[in-house]
């Protein structure tokens, strides 16, 4: 699903074609002025120098940044999207609070029916939650900006090098939301004396340095 309205979707069209933009680009940058409710766009595209920043009033930055042309282009193309209303071009973003908090911010959201999806461009993960279960990809070089078709034959997203399908990505389950390990419990007086007695022993034999088994002896002695 586009994170566009049928409003939004033709500003875009009509955008992409006075500036020379993709759709994609064009997209991307009415989605990012509408999320700045008018008044600020944060965009990531290839297309558009990179990541890149707008305020209404003038200010305008793009990662590729000695690129004065593209930054005009890019410049031209906000100015002509801030002259319509940010309200009524994008649909309502999907607020799931049981997105993994470490993946970032989510810059694109959306979904239909029980499914969820969101991306995360800092740490280019794709999330998706479907019928309760949560599904985590790395979105590799792809800068997604939203759900392109979903069909019988599953989902395929929006990205500067046109549609790219689901199943293209690669499926990843370590998440940030995991918890640390927790440390061993300390060594009880009985098996602190029993390792003190063995590290002795090595010492004995020359398989400890004397520096090693005074090392190793005042860290059992700290753990106790």
């Amino acid at each position: 699903m586009s994170p566009l309205t049928d409003a939004g979707r033709a500003l875009a069209a009509a955008i992409a074609a006075r500036h020379g933009l993709s759709e994609m680009a064009s997209v991307e940058l009415v989605r990012a002025y509408a999320a700045g409710g008018g008044g600020q766009a944060q965009f990531s595209h290839a297309e558009l120098g990179g990541m890149g920043q707008w305020m209404a009033g003038g200010m305008m930055m793009i990662g590729d940044m000695f690129n004065a042309p593209l930054k005009a282009r890019v410049a031209a193309a906000l100015a002509d999207i801030a002259r319509e209303p940010a309200a009524g071009l994008a649909r309502a973003p999907h607020d799931f609070a049981e997105w993994p908090e470490g993946l970032g911010a989510a810059a694109a959201s959306g979904g239909q029916n029980d499914m969820a999806y969101a991306v995360f461009p800092a740490t280019r993960r794709l999330a998706i939650r479907e019928g309760g279960r949560l599904r985590i990809f790395d979105t590799g070089d792809h800068a997604i900006a939203g759900v392109w078709q979903q069909s019988g034959a599953g989902l395929r997203f929006a990205s500067q090098h046109g549609p790219v399908d689901l199943a293209a990505l690669t499926e990843v389950t370590e998440t940030s939301a995991r918890q640390p390990e927790a440390a061993p419990p300390p060594p009880d007086a009985d098996d602190a004396l029993a390792r003190l007695e063995r590290l002795a022993a090595l010492h004995r034999a020359g398989a400890l340095t004397d520096e090693e088994f005074a090392a190793k002896k005042a860290d059992l002695l700290k753990r106790i």
